[in-house]
């Protein structure tokens, strides 16, 4: 008998008394752990959503759920772990940007798009936050379309529209074999110059691009222009005439004088006008500005040689090889004009 009572516990019915209060305890303990973890990473996801809106409208104090954020113009948010299967880890690398890699991806739904992973050390999160914030709030046909992106502490991505065509660089640069036509050249010309003019005044805050260059013009299948990069990106009120920046933003050769210091007047939306100029003058002579392979010293710096040719009438020579056509000797002479025109020293005869 005294045996039968110390094994009163094995009976089914009392193991079972035991089993299942502590089955629940030990699930509401999960439970309770798993909701405190997911509530924190919640909690964070919102702060840095919450973080990105301030950021966008520093005006604008209301409070917001990440639902209403994500759907109020901000691209999709995507976790690393997708970003890293859609890129097949990180396999079809296209190019090493200034701030990051990017890789050409196919998604599920058979669209291509090009997924730029960036760089720790060199992109901070303020150019990050820059760059979501910009493309989030702003749609036009001449600037490239941020559909997604990733923020995970030091783990963040950008997802663009993939452009076939790459960028202006390689065409102008003699790194393609494709060389384009003038008429070509005049209309991604035009494209790039609504897409800044749309930057800086039909936003509702003015947006300075700060790096215009031929790398930043991306190109679609029909060669049509759009805007990329704003990682350096600044914005203003409207009603400032101009701006103070924390260093010099920007690629030399095509920075504005007063970037570079303030005794050259103020940095304002004048600065990406100047470099756009440079942009134009590069197109015209299908090389860099400033090429010390050169053939003679006159023609070191592209802009200055130009505008010899056009003080002596002779636009056919504004390229190395002689433009013969009439048509396409105009378009070179309104390019090169504008380009000087828009790279004058003082901000204010731009």
């Amino acid at each position: 008998k005294l045996l039968n009572k110390k094994k009163w516990w094995k009976t089914p019915r009392n193991i079972a008394a035991i089993c299942v209060p502590s089955g629940i305890i030990a699930a509401a303990i999960v439970i309770i752990i798993y909701v405190r973890i997911t509530g924190k990473k919640r909690e964070q996801i919102e702060e840095e959503e919450l973080e990105l809106r301030a950021y966008m409208d520093p005006l604008d104090s209301r409070p917001v759920s990440v639902e209403t954020f994500l759907h109020g113009g901000i691209p999709t948010r995507y976790s690393f772990r997708r970003i890293k299967r859609y890129t097949n880890n990180f396999a079809d690398r296209l190019g090493q940007g200034g701030f990051g890699t990017v890789y050409k991806v196919k998604l599920p739904n058979e669209s291509l798009v090009a997924i730029k992973i960036l760089d720790k050390s060199k992109h901070s999160q303020n150019q990050f936050m820059s760059e979501v914030a910009t493309l989030g709030r702003i749609h036009h046909l001449n600037l490239v379309r941020l559909l997604g992106y990733c923020f995970e502490g030091s783990k963040r991505a950008l997802v663009y529209e993939y452009m076939v065509n790459g960028s202006l660089e390689k065409y102008i640069h003699g790194q393609d074999q494709i060389a384009l036509d003038w008429k070509q050249l005049y209309s991604i010309a035009m494209g790039t110059a609504r897409g800044i003019a749309y930057l800086h005044d039909e936003c509702r805050s003015r947006i300075l691009h700060c790096d215009i260059k031929p790398h930043n013009i991306l190109l679609d299948a029909n060669f049509s222009p759009k805007i990329a990069d704003f990682g350096l990106a600044k914005l203003t009120d409207r009603e400032e005439s101009h701006v103070s920046l924390t260093g010099v933003r920007g690629t030399p050769g095509y920075v504005a004088p007063e970037v570079w210091s303030v005794i050259n007047g103020p940095v304002s939306d004048r600065s990406d006008v100047y470099s756009y100029g440079m942009l134009l003058m590069e197109m015209v002579g299908s090389r860099k500005n400033v090429d010390v392979k050169a053939t003679g010293s006159s023609k070191f710096y592209y802009p200055e040689w130009a505008f010899k040719q056009v003080e002596m009438g002779e636009f056919e020579r504004l390229r190395e090889e002689n433009i013969t056509d009439e048509e396409d000797k105009n378009i070179a002479k309104k390019l090169c004009l504008v380009g000087l025109w828009c790279i004058q020293y003082s901000p204010s005869q731009r």
